[in-house]
């Protein structure tokens, strides 16, 4: 006896699933410039990879002669595939299907995602673009009852966190528990115009009296200035090549290491312009990213968070085709002080580097914490601390470039000094309890006030410190380990690159990354 009928039935369900939410729907979604979700999973993975779980989950009428008169797929697509040859699972939200929501679908499709990620050691992408939440108020006709809530499955969330990496992309309106899974990645993106991030729509705001619409609660502008997401790109398919770049830096877990790739660019490459790159009037600002660019593999920095904690680069990169976690000071900001949110952004960079094993290359300018009222309000104090925390507690192989400034307690966790200080120093670099500027006058108030001469003494005194700012004077007493020449800079980092695999370790880290 055949099973074909069977078969055939199967396509019949499968073919009703493609449909989505339907023909006028899924018409809404592209007239705004959207992809349906099935459209993003192809553009996004390799070609022909896709593996779809769970296609024929819906909700599904029945006549009297039990055949399926109604059928309406779950908002959410679910399965797995490749990205640049290697595994991922992926959630694709299906707008189109009641605007995205839970209580249209099955939730344990979502939770099959994220445990397939984390226990076949595979990265997680979600397409989120819809509230994939508890869904509306009308839900209670169905089912005349309040529950206290809970979130199946973010368990498997919390613990992906600590092994493998996530992306969320956010594709659309994103509220409630949609705009929570864009928050608990290691890398989010909104697309400029398209996505929005919120605890709750613009009805629940405007019942609080805040009468605003979707992007002014939650557009990009705002949540690419506050760190609820990482980078904001320009279209859809900005967001997939995002994406893809990111997870090509990272192991597929956290139980191997990060590929090493080919390139092309010498080990050897001496950049001429970095000699004269930093300024010798210490008031002038320069562009560190010229720097990082110079001393990686060419091409290869990717950078993270640009919008926020602008006072901190980050990002990542290729040096001798190793991956490496990069952090730099911008004294274009601020003088690259650390602000509240720079002690954020610290945070998190080093916790990915430690949980996924990356060694970290820092290019230290760094005037220490920023002061003022401002500053001082945003408790800046205690995340500074905390961002000192995270670097003293991280295990993995660390190299500062010491460019110029290095002040205060800011300044001294440009690594943890109590491993080896596997460090460079420019000669450029200026350090110390706090910069001498202004403090000369306090300090020689009586003196100077007292001299027959005091503009004279003043300058005779300003001469002498400067003097005890040479870094080889703090090198003569081993204080700088190394003194180097800029242009060697690319050399040296490619030789410690490789002598830091010799340091690498896999497997979990000793505390789970939080988002």
């Amino acid at each position: 006896m055949s099973w074909k009928k069977d078969i055939e039935e199967l396509k019949q369900r499968e073919a009703l699933a493609e449909q989505m939410g339907g023909e006028e729907r899924v018409a809404r979604q592209k007239a705004i410039g959207k992809l349906t979700a099935r459209d993003r999973v192809d553009v996004l993975l390799d070609a022909g990879s896709f593996h779809e779980t769970g296609k024929i989950a819906g909700r599904a009428a029945y006549g009297a002669d039990n055949e399926m008169t109604e059928f309406l797929p779950t908002p959410f697509v679910v399965g797995r595939g490749l990205i640049d040859g290697r595994p991922v699972a992926i959630q694709s939200d299906d707008f189109s299907v009641r605007g995205g929501a839970a209580d249209a679908g099955i939730w344990q499709k979502l939770v099959f995602a994220e445990q397939m990620a984390n226990e076949y050691r595979m990265p997680l992408v979600r397409l989120i673009d819809g509230t994939g939440g508890g869904g509306s108020v009308k839900m209670l006709e169905k089912d005349p009852r309040t529950y206290i809530p809970q979130t199946p499955g973010w368990e498997w969330v919390v613990a992906n966190m600590a092994s493998v990496p996530v992306v969320s992309l956010a594709l659309g309106p994103c509220a409630g528990l949609g705009a929570g899974r864009v928050a608990a990645s290691h890398y989010s993106v909104m697309v400029q115009g398209l996505s929005q991030v919120f605890v709750a729509g613009p009805p629940v705001a405007k019942a609080i009296g805040e009468d605003v619409d979707k992007e002014g609660l939650g557009g990009a502008e705002i949540n690419g200035k506050n760190g609820v997401v990482d980078d904001i790109v320009g279209s859809e398919a900005e967001a997939f090549a995002a994406a893809r770049k990111f997870l090509s830096y990272l192991p597929a877990s956290v139980h191997e290491a990060a590929p090493r790739v080919q390139v092309n660019d010498p080990v050897d490459r001496r950049d001429a312009t970095l000699i004269d790159v930093v300024p010798r009037d210490r008031r002038v600002p320069y562009k560190m990213r010229r720097i990082v660019d110079a001393c990686v593999d060419a091409g290869s920095f990717f950078e993270t968070g640009r919008q926020w904690g602008r006072g901190l680069i980050t990002g990542f990169a290729r040096i001798d085709g190793w991956s490496v976690a990069v952090i730099a000071g911008d004294p274009m900001f601020l003088g690259g002080a650390w602000t509240a949110d720079v002690c954020r952004k610290l945070i998190k960079h080093v916790d990915l580097a430690q949980t996924f094993h990356l060694p970290v290359v820092h290019f230290v300018d760094c005037p220490g914490f920023a002061v003022g009222v401002k500053h001082e309000r945003s408790a800046v104090v205690k995340l500074g601390v905390q961002a000192m925390a995270a670097v003293y507690q991280a295990r993995v192989t660390w190299c500062s470039i010491v460019v110029r400034q290095a002040f205060g307690l800011a300044g001294s966790a440009m690594m943890n000094p109590t491993r080896l200080k596997y460090r460079y120093c420019w000669p450029s670099g200026d350090w110390g309890s706090l910069p001498m500027e202004g403090g000369i006058e306090a300090a020689y108030k009586r003196e100077i006030e007292a001299h027959p001469e005091p503009e004279k003494r003043l300058k005779e005194i300003r001469a002498w410190a400067e003097a005890l700012r040479s870094p080889f004077r703090t090198a003569e007493s081993f204080y700088a380990e190394e003194i180097i020449d800029p242009r060697d800079t690319r050399p040296l980092l490619c030789e410690w690159a490789n002598l830091a695999q010799r340091g690498a370790e896999t497997g979990p880290s000793a505390f789970g990354m939080r988002p």
